[in-house]
């Protein structure tokens, strides 16, 4: 891993330190999708970095017509792929926006994953991304024994993604999106399903974080006592957990898994376990993400803050 050491500001692009990934999303807003292919092409084996190189990507050129002249140009399963992404980005947006465009470009978005799918069948990242796509049509297959709520849901999609990589991180956060309350969902379907699948995960991996983000995602501010949730023995059993067991693995990532860290630091300052915080946003570096810091306020003034918390230093001091 290669986050190095915080040297006075904050660095929000989502690629981090993948700098072949940073140069690829500069040559993306210039108009050009060669850096794209090499990106894409080198992470054919790695299916969890394909899949976070493609949606940085694809999050760069949504605005553009870079991903349609690719696929015109050069029909590999690399431009494929970006055009499900782009789709896909396009049609969420277009749906969260009430945007009366958006059954139309639903189905387009569609149409790119499974022409990317046929293009690479052992490639699950456009499976993932057809899952992204679930919330605006809500399919209702039977939830397996084991969650309290029983919630219906896309689980025979998410089962043939975990047939071709049975811990996909973004397949995991994807499937727990669609059972979140803004979503259609509910807290409690997003829980249930959450400790469902961060319990079946090995205690090393990055999955058992999926609680917390849940806990994030349902928070109400204006509850009762709201920010001593994290406090609750089961909520500061999964921070610790992830502390004892993930963060050791960390150090062996090729890249920073900064989403995941920042979580984890989130919770951990939430529970009052400076301590155990201050190595996480070590690990972090310079690197930061708006989420989980922005369902509390103003993302970098809650960084700040928490850093702060564990003695460490912000932008603007000394």
């Amino acid at each position: 891993m290669t986050a190095g050491f915080f040297e006075g500001q904050y660095v929000w692009h989502p690629a981090a330190d993948d700098r072949q990934l940073a140069r690829a999303c500069v040559d993306v807003r210039a108009g050009r999708y060669l850096s794209s292919h090499e990106v894409l092409k080198d992470a054919q084996r790695d299916f969890g970095l394909r899949a976070h190189r493609s949606l940085v990507l694809a999050s760069e050129a949504c605005d553009s017509d870079l991903a349609e002249r690719w696929l015109a140009e050069e029909p590999s399963k690399e431009a494929a792929l970006l055009w499900a992404r782009v789709s896909s980005l396009r049609a969420l947006r277009a749906a969260d926006t009430e945007d009366r465009r958006a059954g139309d470009l639903g189905r387009i978005a569609f149409a790119a994953c499974q022409r990317a799918a046929l293009m690479a069948p052992r490639d699950p990242t456009p499976w993932v991304t057809q899952l992204s796509l679930a919330r605006l049509q809500r399919p209702r297959d039977p939830a397996p024994q084991g969650l309290l709520t029983s919630p219906e849901g896309p689980w025979s999609l998410f089962s043939h993604i975990l047939r071709l990589d049975p811990w996909h991180r973004e397949a995991h956060h994807r499937f727990l999106s669609f059972f979140f309350a803004r979503y259609g969902g509910s807290g409690k379907a997003a829980w249930d399903v959450a400790a469902f699948l961060g319990q079946r995960a090995p205690a090393s991996s990055a999955l058992r974080l999926l609680p917390l983000v849940a806990l994030v995602e349902e928070h109400d501010p204006t509850s009762l006592l709201a920010d001593r949730t994290w406090e609750q023995p089961q909520w500061k059993a999964t921070a610790l957990g992830a502390y004892q067991h993930w963060l050791p693995q960390v150090a062996s990532y090729e890249f920073t898994p900064v989403l995941d860290l920042a979580y984890l630091a989130h919770a951990l300052i939430m529970a009052h376990c400076e301590f155990e915080a201050r190595p996480v946003f070590a690990a972090m570096g310079p690197y930061a993400s708006r989420m989980p810091w922005s369902a509390l306020g103003d993302p970098e003034e809650q960084l700040s803050k928490a850093r702060l918390a564990c003695g460490l230093p912000v932008p603007g001091s000394r």
